[in-house]
This record gives structure tokens, sequence and C-alpha cells, in this order.
């Protein structure tokens, strides 16, 4: 059995190595800021995936500057792609949105935009415009779909639907942009079967790329006083489940998606539990590994 990564997807896109460097731009999210709930994702801490120089209200322009200093000491012809991935990068004022954009376009070693967001905030004005852009330059919107279950959803306090997730991948889609999808696996109330059936429901929809990871329990999160109070409620996979998972979820997913990951590491003073001990690399190999003797 075989898969397609993110990498052999770049290649296909461009002559030359591209590197995404992460921009913080100030956002929030509607569960946060009260327009549809307060508090968050129950599992977030957004200082697990904020590198150190998106942080402490940089431009955009400040922090490509950094990003790209410390990535073209190895690689000094590279070309970036910038990655607008704090919170919810579609959620604000249109013409404040597109004036981010274009800032980060208009630096010269950026290609390429990479967009997360949440499925409830793409409103039709803003995708038309960045149908406009997608007609000149890379543009991939990065969907948090999280589960295909409703009451999960519910349960982490998305507050938003699987629905949703359909409407927005396929209005993105008609728009001619790149969208991909985040998936975690193994949240409270999802058995194995639950979460093969996932890749099911997802592999009908217009997507590009994937990103799936494991659950992690974050410190200071609202879900490590869940798992403290309530252990029962999770289950936490052992690197040899977890791998054996994601080539029963592989197996079912459309293989015509490009995967950009199967996991994630936390940093470890984040990191409640649980604790692989495993550096992403070693974790490539041990599933490569396990996956060549897959037929």
């Amino acid at each position: 059995m075989t898969c397609r990564d993110f990498g052999l997807f770049l290649k296909e896109k461009f002559p030359f190595k591209v590197q995404k460097i992460s921009i913080n731009a100030g956002f929030t999210c509607p569960n946060r800021d009260g327009s549809k709930g307060r508090g968050g994702c129950t599992y977030c801490n957004n200082r697990t995936f904020s590198p150190q120089y998106a942080a402490g209200g940089k431009s955009v322009t400040r922090q490509l500057e950094e990003g790209i200093r410390f990535f073209s000491r190895k690689y000094p012809a590279m070309k970036y792609l910038a990655y607008f991935q704090s919170y919810t990068n579609t959620y604000g004022d249109i013409g404040r949105l597109l004036a981010l954009y274009r800032e980060a376009l208009a630096f010269p070693e950026v290609v390429g935009l990479i967009i997360s967001t949440r499925p409830d905030c793409v409103p039709d004005a803003l995708l038309d415009e960045l149908g406009k852009i997608a007609e000149n330059r890379f543009l991939l919107m990065e969907y948090g779909i999280e589960s295909t279950c409703d009451s999960t959803l519910k349960l982490i306090n998305r507050c938003h639907t699987y629905e949703d997730s359909i409407e927005a991948v396929k209005r993105t889609h008609s728009r001619g942009i790149y969208c991909g999808a985040h998936l975690i696996l193994g949240l409270p109330g999802e058995d194995r079967e639950t979460l093969l059936r996932h890749a099911d429901r997802i592999s009908e929809l217009p997507l590009t790329t994937l990103k799936l990871h494991q659950l992690q329990i974050i410190k200071g999160s609202a879900m490590e006083v869940q798992y403290r109070e309530n252990p029962e409620m999770f289950h936490l996979f052992t690197v040899d489940e977890y791998i054996d998972l994601c080539i029963d979820f592989v197996k079912r997913l459309n293989p015509e998606f490009y995967i950009e990951r199967l996991t994630s590491q936390s940093p470890a003073e984040l990191l409640a539990v649980p604790g692989w001990g495993l550096k992403n690399h070693e974790f490539t190999a041990k599933w490569k590994a396990k996956l060549a003797t897959v037929a």
C-alpha cells in the first residue's frame, strides 16, 4: 500500500524547494469572542503551534523576514508559502483580511498562501476575492474539520457542524481554490470504527490535502480538566496502536488525497499526555516500515 504525501504535491506545483512560514496575524475565533461561544475548543492552546518568530504582535512582513532568515541559512534559494496559521484566519473585516494576504504575497520570496480557518467563517464575498488570487498565485485553504460527528463537535465546543464543513469545502473548490482538511483522531466518545468512518465521509469531499494527528491533552486546556476528572472518556493511543489505525484509515481514504502529516508532537512543556518520546521523523520511519509490510 502507498499514499501520496504533501512533499510530492509541492514538487508537482513548484520547480524549486518550498517551505511554509507560519504567520500569526492577530486573529481570534468566534467561539472565543462570544459571537458563537466562549473559551475556545476544549483541546486548544494556541502556543502549541505558534513558532517564536510569529509571537509578539509583529507585522506580517516582519514575521516573514525573520522566518526567511531562519530557513535560508540552510537553503539560500528556498521559496516560501506564507502560512496564516494561528486561530481563525478568515475571521474579520474582508478588507483587512485581503490587505494582510496581499502584504504576504508582495514579499519577493513568497510564492503563495496557505490559510487555516474554520468552515463557518468563509463568506462567499471573501471566497470570491480569494478565487481571483488563486487564478495567478498558489492558494490552499486549510479547514479545521476535526470530526465528522456533530455530537463530538458539540462536546469539544467547536460551535459548527459537519454540514458546515461540507458546504465550505464545496464552495471553496468551486472557485478553483485548493482545499485541505484537518482531523484529530481519538477525540472523546469516538471508537475505532467511528474514526475509520471519518475516512469514508471526507473521501466524498473535493479535498486536495489532509492533515491528521493523534489526540494530545494540552496543559491548561479545558480538555485537561475533563481528562483529569473523567479519564474513562478518553483512549490515548500508543505509537503502535496509532500506526495501525493510520494504516487502516489510509486504506479507506480517497487515494487522490495528498497526506501532509499523520501525527503532531506538541512541545514537551505544554503536553500533559501522551508522551511518546518520538520526534516526527522517528514516527515517520516507524510508519513507513510498517506500511511496507502491508499489501
